[in-house]
C-alpha cells in the first residue's frame, strides 16, 4: 500500500504542505478559542439574567376560595418503561435518522476508496474497495454517534466498527500474502488519527454549539496569512514590500508579519461574511445545528483523507471534496425520506430544571435533544447551566456582533411578541428546535408561566433539589396552579432532598384555586420519577414514557387563561 509520488511542483507542496497543515492548526486553534468566547459569552448571559428590565411586572389578581379538601397525591413512576406509539417513535426516530447518515457515509467512504486505488494505481477488487472503504467509513462512527446515540450507545457503535475492522483486516491478509502485518492498522492510524484527535476537541459537548463557525473562521483566517508569502515570493515582490515596510518604519521582521496579519485579516473579514452567511441560512431553516456539525466532521476528514493524493497529481486532491459532495447529496435524499414518512402530532416540551446541575442537566438536555427533538420543540429559560450547550448560531452571532442584549425578555409585550414567533416547524432534518428564552430577573416568572401554559408535557428537573432552590417554589406553585398535572413529571435522585420537596408540594397546594385544572379532579396526583445517580438506558426510555404517555384531560390554553399566583422573587 505504499505510494510513488511523483516530482512535486509549486501547487503539489502547497497543496500537501500549507493548505492540509493550516486547516489542521486551525482545528486545533479552534478549541481554546472556542473555550474562550463561550466563557465570554457565558458571562454576558448571567449579567443579563441578573439586570432588570425596567419593565413593571403585571399580575392576574387571585380569586380566593377555600383549600383544596383532598390533599395531594405524590405518586411515584415506575422506572421501568411502556408502551405508546409516541414511545416508540421517540426510541426509532434517531436510528433512522442514524440510517440517513450511515448511508451518506458509505457513499463517501465508497468514493474515496475508489478515488485512493485508482490514484495510487491499485487495482480494484472487492476487498481492497472494502478493506480501504471501512476506513474511511470512521467518519460515519463519529457523525452517527453525535446524531443518532446517547451514553453507552456510543461506545457500543465504536466497538461494532473496531470488530468489523479486524475481520476485515484479517480478509485482507488472507487474500492479499504481500501485505505486510503492519500496513492496515498504519494506514488506518495516518489517514484519521489526527483529524480523530482534532474533532475531540472542538466537537466535544462544551463547544460543540459554537465550534464549526469557529473552525470555519480559522481556517480561512490561517489560510489568508500563508497567500502572501506564497505569492510575493519573487524579488520584485519583496523589494516593492521591503520598500513599503521602511516607508513605516518597519523593519524585516515587522514587514513580514505585517504582510501575515494584513492576510489573515483580509480573510478575516470573508470568513465574518460566511459567519453571517451561515447564521442566515439557520435562521431561514436551511441548515440545523446537526448539519453544521457533521458537515464540518466529514469535510475536515475529506481534506485530511485525500491532501496526500496530489502527489500522484494535484486534481486528485478534490477526491476528499467529490466524496464530500456525494455525502451531502445522500444526506439530503434521506432526510426527504425522513420527513415524508408518518409524523405524529407535535408535542412542546417546558424543560425546567435547578440552575446548579451542571453536567447532569447536560447529559439530561442530551438524551432529549436526541429523542424529544424528533417529536416535537422543546421550551425553556435560559440559564447558566445550558446556555453554552444550547447556543445558537444567531445568538452566538449577536453576542460576537454587540447584540446580545436584543436576544433579552424586556416585559410583556416583547414576551408576547417572541412566543408569536416562536419556532414549531420542523427542520429540514425532520427535527424541532429548542426554543430558548433569555429573561431578566424580573421577567422569568411571566415567561415561565406562558411557556407552561402553551406546554403539552413539562420536565422539572429537581436533582439537588433544597430549601437554597427558592426561585423553584415559585415554578413549583404555578405548575400545581395552572397546568394539568398529568403532563408534569418531576425528576428526582438520591441528591434531591425529597422531604423538602414533598412538605412544599403539600403547602403550595393549600393556595391552590379553585380555577386549577387540578382542582377540578377528584384526586391530584403529583407525579415523580427517580432518574438515579447513573441512569440506565431503561431509566431514559421509562422517563421519555412518562413525559409522552399522558396527554392530560386539559389541552395547552392560549396567554392569559392560566390562574396566577404571586412570584416569590428569587430565581431558580
Amino acid at each position: 500500500m505504499s505510494d510513488n509520488p511523483a516530482a512535486a511542483d509549486p501547487v503539489t507542496v502547497a497543496l500537501t504542505g500549507m493548505f492540509p497543515a493550516m486547516v489542521l492548526l486551525a482545528a486545533l486553534l479552534s478549541y481554546p478559542v472556542a473555550r474562550w468566547l463561550l466563557a465570554l459569552y457565558h458571562r454576558s448571559v448571567g449579567r443579563g439574567m441578573q439586570a432588570s428590565s425596567g419593565a413593571s411586572a403585571q399580575h392576574a389578581a387571585q380569586v380566593p376560595g377555600r383549600p383544596p379538601a383532598t390533599p395531594l397525591r405524590i405518586v411515584d413512576i415506575p422506572a421501568a418503561p411502556g408502551g405508546g406509539s409516541d414511545l416508540a417513535w421517540l426510541l426509532e426516530a434517531p436510528r433512522r435518522a442514524g440510517y440517513v447518515y450511515a448511508a451518506a457515509g458509505a457513499v463517501y467512504a465508497l468514493v474515496m476508496a475508489v478515488g485512493w486505488l485508482v490514484a495510487s494505481g491499485i487495482g480494484l477488487s472487492v476487498t481492497r474497495v472494502a478493506a480501504i472503504g471501512w476506513t474511511y467509513f470512521w467518519p460515519t462512527v463519529l457523525g452517527v454517534s453525535l446524531v443518532a446515540t446517547v451514553e453507552r450507545s456510543k461506545w457500543r457503535l465504536v466497538g461494532a466498527y473496531a470488530a468489523a475492522l479486524a475481520v476485515l483486516t484479517l480478509v485482507a491478509y488472507a487474500v492479499s500474502p504481500d501485505l505486510h502485518w503492519h500496513e492496515m492498522p498504519v494506514f488506518w492510524l495516518l489517514e484519521n488519527a489526527v483529524p480523530t484527535l482534532l474533532l475531540a476537541a472542538f466537537l466535544s459537548r462544551r463547544i460543540r454549539a459554537v465550534g464549526p463557525m469557529v473552525l470555519a473562521f480559522m481556517v480561512l483566517a490561517l489560510i489568508g496569512s500563508q497567500l502572501p508569502p506564497l505569492f510575493l515570493a519573487d524579488d520584485a515582490s519583496i523589494r516593492a514590500l521591503a520598500a513599503a515596510g521602511g516607508a513605516l518604519g518597519l523593519g524585516g521582521v515587522e514587514t513580514f508579519w505585517a504582510m501575515l496579519l494584513a492576510g489573515a485579516g483580509a480573510f478575516g473579514v470573508v470568513g465574518w461574511w460566511l459567519l453571517r452567511w451561515l447564521g442566515r441560512r439557520y435562521e431561514q431553516k436551511r441548515i440545523t445545528d446537526h448539519m453544521l456539525v457533521t458537515d464540518a466532521l466529514w469535510l475536515l476528514f475529506g481534506i485530511t483523507h485525500s491532501y496526500t493524493l496530489a502527489f500522484h497529481g494535484w486534481p486528485w486532491v478534490f477526491t476528499g471534496l467529490l466524496a464530500f459532495a456525494c455525502f451531502r447529496l445522500t444526506r439530503a435524499l434521506g432526510f426527504r425520506w425522513l420527513r415524508a414518512r408518518p409524523h405524529p402530532a407535535r408535542r412542546t416540551l417546558l424543560l425546567l430544571r435547578v440552575f446548579a446541575l451542571g453536567p447532569r442537566s447536560a447529559r439530561l438536555f442530551d438524551v432529549l435533544q436526541t429523542h424529544w427533538l424528533r417529536l416535537g420543540d422543546i421550551t425553556m429559560i435560559a440559564g447558566p447551566d445550558l446556555v453554552t450547550t444550547t447556543v445558537e448560531p444567531h445568538e452566538f452571532l449577536a453576542f460576537l456582533g454587540g447584540k446580545l442584549s436584543r436576544q433579552f425578555v424586556e416585559g410583556r409585550a416583547d414576551l408576547d411578541q417572541r412566543l408569536a414567533r416562536l419556532d414549531t416547524e420542523r427542520d429540514v432534518d425532520g427535527r424541532y428546535r429548542v426554543n430558548e428564552f433569555f429573561c431578566r430577573a424580573d421577567t422569568w416568572q411571566m415567561a415561565m408561566r406562558e411557556l407552561a401554559a402553551r406546554s403539552d408535557a413539562v420536565l422539572m428537573d429537581l436533582r439537588s433539589f433544597s430549601p437554597a432552590n427558592r426561585g423553584c417554589l415559585f415554578e413549583l406553585g404555578e405548575l400545581l396552579q395552572g397546568v394539568d398535572l398529568e403532563r408534569v413529571v418531576f425528576v428526582v435522585d438520591a441528591s434531591t432532598d425529597r422531604a423538602f420537596l414533598e412538605a412544599s408540594l403539600a403547602e403550595l397546594w393549600t393556595h391552590v384555586t379553585p380555577q386549577s385544572p387540578n382542582r377540578r379532579r377528584g384526586e391530584a396526583c403529583a407525579r415523580i420519577f427517580d432518574l438515579a445517580v447513573r441512569p440506565t438506558a431503561t431509566r431514559w426510555h421509562a422517563l421519555l414514557a412518562a413525559l409522552a404517555g399522558r396527554r392530560g384531560e386539559t389541552e395547552p390554553r392560549p396567554r392569559g387563561t392560566m390562574a396566577e399566583t404571586e412570584p416569590s422573587g428569587a430565581a431558580p
